[in-house]
């Protein structure tokens, strides 16, 4: 019969256990290794020893940070080392000194990036952390750390960054877990949202508000695109190609040789069967994205210089990708150039935001749809899912051939680029 506060599951926990349960209390999993549930909601692994004599209690983190897996290896490892006349939690003080947010920060990394998919999200990883966490949280000792540092990291930025905010606080919650399983600190993750942060900060959902991405007015887009072809440098070249193919930055800054099938061998003509693959790893979504590529993007990448050293088709000076904020950084020059020469520029005709790189896939679809292409197959050029799970289980097909007509179409609208001879 189970005592006040404590439940005892009537075999060892489960990870759905661990991941479900609510109710406060005591649940045992056995080895001395529990999970305590707070009336907040919080949750902490905590395992029960005998160290040299004496019985204590040592926190071993968090779920979801720290799995039900993870604290069972721990609770074990600490058991062999007090049945040998070791100290775990002796260990674990001499640990906790000296370390500070940065340095934690670093050793997390270390060992957490080679799980993220792509470059572009471990770069923003540390980005996000050295640009707002660090300049406060830095020098701090990660034992020293409290919900008034935290408050103070984020309330700067939660009104008018806020989702780069909320995903700020994640990290740094990430980064104080690793903390606390490593031994330098002990106690609740004061960059927890659930019932500490959430009584403290407006819901980022009620704060955020939606806005597109500013887009090229239709009348705006045969000038503008006029005066990007008389551009020079790789960055001007990769916007043209995400504009005729309305692909996303990141899917043509990371573009291999070795997605591209330009077909059989020969001059670009008035048609063409030149495909762009997009490796799923690569895609949004999750999966494999067809773009068909027209005489003019076979021209234009057939002209663009290879290095040996750079699998990228748009590459860097030295090689590299491309980053970001290149492609924005021509068509913001572009503007400042519109507003110099006395004009209004590019801009949005609903929010009269100068237009930028990602507002182009709004700026295609808003043609396709006035041009009456069947919105599956303008959706599936932007390699959005369309229907419902079932009815995408019955569409296999990409509309590979009636998308490469629309997309000829689209550099018709755009303006023909003289092909190769």
């Amino acid at each position: 019969m189970a005592t006040k506060g404590i439940r005892k599951p009537q075999k060892a926990l489960s990870p759905r256990f661990v991941e479900t349960v609510t109710e406060p209390g005591k649940y045992f999993d056995g080895q001395g290794l529990f999970l305590r549930v707070q009336s907040n909601g919080s949750k902490q692994w905590v395992q029960r020893i005998t160290i040299r004599g004496k019985r204590c209690e040592l926190g071993l983190g968090s779920p979801p940070a720290v799995s039900l897996a993870t604290a069972r290896q721990m609770a074990l490892e600490n058991r062999g080392k007090a049945m040998l006349g070791g100290d775990p939690l002796q260990e674990r003080r001499e640990a906790r000194s000296g370390l500070t947010f940065v340095a934690a920060m670093d050793l997390y990394l270390a060992a957490k990036l080679d799980e993220f998919r792509n470059e572009k999200h471990k770069k923003q990883w540390r980005a996000t952390l050295d640009t707002y966490a660090c300049p406060v949280l830095g020098p701090k000792l990660v034992s020293e750390i409290t919900v008034q540092h935290i408050l103070k990291v984020l309330e700067p930025i939660w009104q008018t960054k806020t989702e780069t905010a909320s995903r700020l606080r994640g990290r740094i919650e990430n980064v104080l877990s690793w903390a606390t399983v490593a031994g330098h600190r002990t106690g609740d993750n004061p960059a927890r949202w659930k019932g500490n942060l959430s009584e403290l900060l407006p819901k980022a959902a009620k704060v955020a508000k939606s806005e597109n991405q500013p887009a090229l007015a239709l009348g705006d887009v045969r000038r503008w695109w006029t005066e990007l072809s008389q551009r020079e440098g790789m960055a001007a070249r990769a916007l043209e190609f995400l504009t005729m193919t309305a692909s996303r930055s990141g899917e043509v800054r990371g573009m291999t040789w070795d997605e591209i099938d330009f077909g059989p061998e020969g001059v670009a003509t008035l048609a063409t069967t030149a495909t762009w693959t997009i490796p799923a790893s690569r895609m949004k979504a999750g999966r494999t994205h067809r773009v068909p590529l027209t005489p003019e993007a076979v021209t234009l990448l057939k002209a663009l210089p290879r290095r040996k050293d750079s699998p990228y088709v748009f590459h860097a000076l030295k090689g590299g990708q491309l980053s970001d904020m290149t492609l924005s950084a021509v068509m913001r020059r572009m503007q400042e150039a519109e507003v110099k020469a006395g004009r209004a520029g590019f801009l949005d005709p609903q929010n009269k935001r100068p237009a930028v790189p990602h507002g182009l896939r709004s700026t295609f679809r808003q043609w396709a749809a006035e041009q009456g292409f069947p919105r599956d197959m303008a959706e599936l050029a932007l390699a959005h899912f369309i229907g419902t799970d079932v009815e995408r289980a019955y569409q296999r097909s990409d509309l590979m051939e009636r998308r490469r007509d629309m997309m000829a179409a689209w550099q018709e609208f755009l303006g023909r680029k003289k092909t190769s001879a």
